[in-house]
């Protein structure tokens, strides 16, 4: 006990000579050790890197969970380092309650089948948001994390130990300057009854105070080394970054690349239900139901009971395809498909990804469509799968 309370003692008195040394260099009343300029530039852009990328992490995660409380449920479930529940998509969550109200309105409607499909779409979009929010938070928000709680703490720990460092060895320099000067004043001005004792006295304190100024200076000078070489490491912790940010930005490209492929299939269908139902005479296998057979419960068939006139019913297309090529053509060009699309029926033509096709439109037909030819295959394509070339 005895012991401790010694070094409490001494620890309080040297926290208290670098609380003076410290308040004397800012009133600029003593003189202070400058680091070495490379040094001073790595320092700078360290406190640089750690400012943005506290920013960037914060502004992120408004990006990814604009809800604040969804924010600091995450933030308590990663402090107690405990998983974070899986939670309901907003997207998916909607597509729950479109499909509950199609049950409910009853799904062989035309609202309540247009309801189930966007509700299948919108269930793909939060699957699609889903994944991108784990792949930022896996490939992008943990490295940053990472790096203020870790590589940070340790870089701030030795700075401080540096200063310290630093204080200790301009408080050497201040003693030894204070011995050097008593010394000085001794020898001009002799005492003779008590020069000797004096001179010696005087003497073994500057040469004590060069002893521990050369002891503060060691320690300072291995300090600032093992500071510079881990300041000397946000290079590398940049390209990591880098790396990290090319990740989610790809993740990002994807996920939007995702969500404009559901939302154009979407769109695409609801056209087609929206021709079926203008058509009095279309038939049910003109606007099929593109709902997996799991994504509603119970049978989804009844066509096993259509008679032959079903077999006419799927000429039609076919019939109507013809009709169509023999009408004027008008605007023939070029055009660069941008998505792979199948064909729903004998009257659409299929598409690749990057191919070159013919496209035009004839008198009267949707907007939304084009005739498109690639060699001696002909068929309807949508608009919103192709880049028109001039």
């Amino acid at each position: 006990m005895d012991f401790n309370v010694k070094k409490l003692a001494s620890d309080a008195g040297v926290f208290f000579t670098r609380a003076v040394q410290f308040t004397e260099e800012k009133l600029g009343q003593a003189e202070k050790t400058e680091l070495d300029p490379h040094l001073e530039n790595l320092i700078t852009r360290a406190d640089s890197t750690k400012n943005w990328t506290e920013k960037i992490l914060k502004q992120t995660e408004v990006l990814l969970q604009p809800n604040p409380s969804a924010r600091i449920e995450e933030f308590i479930y990663d402090k107690l380092d405990k998983k974070l529940p899986s939670r309901t998509t907003n997207a998916e969550l909607l597509g729950q309650y479109m499909l509950d109200a199609a049950i409910e309105f009853g799904s062989d409607t035309p609202y309540g089948k247009t309801l189930i499909t966007v509700a299948e779409y919108q269930k793909r979009l939060g699957g699609a948001e889903r994944e991108f929010l784990h792949t930022s938070a896996v490939t992008f928000l943990s490295p940053l994390r990472n790096f203020l709680e870790g590589d940070w703490r340790t870089i701030s720990k030795e700075r401080r130990l540096l200063e310290n460092r630093r204080l200790d060895l301009d408080i050497c320099k201040a003693r030894l300057k204070k011995a050097k000067l008593a010394e000085a004043k001794a020898a001009a001005t002799p005492d003779f009854q008590e020069t000797r004792p004096r001179n010696y006295v005087l003497s073994a304190s500057a040469s004590a105070a060069e002893h521990e100024l050369r002891v503060a200076q060691t320690e300072f000078d291995r300090q600032a080394e093992v500071t510079r070489l881990l300041l000397e490491g946000i290079s590398s912790t940049h390209l990591n970054h880098l790396r990290c940010l090319q990740d989610f930005a790809e993740a990002q490209a994807t996920y939007y690349a995702q969500c404009h492929h559901y939302m154009q299939d979407l769109q695409r269908e609801l056209n087609r239900c929206a021709n079926a139902v203008s058509a009095p005479h279309s038939s049910a296998s003109v606007c099929p139901n593109p709902v997996s057979p799991a994504f509603l419960s119970g049978p989804a068939s009844s066509g096993a009971a259509v008679p032959a006139a079903s077999s006419s019913s799927s000429q039609k297309p076919v019939t109507l395809a013809m009709e169509q090529s023999q009408l004027p053509v008008t605007g023939a060009r070029k055009a660069r498909v941008l998505y792979d699309y199948d064909a729903h029926d004998t009257s659409e033509l299929s598409l690749l990804a990057d191919e070159l096709i013919t496209v035009y439109t004839v008198p009267g037909m949707d907007p939304d469509w084009l005739i498109g030819e690639r060699g001696n295959e002909k068929g309807k394509v949508p608009v919103t799968y192709l880049e028109l070339l001039s």
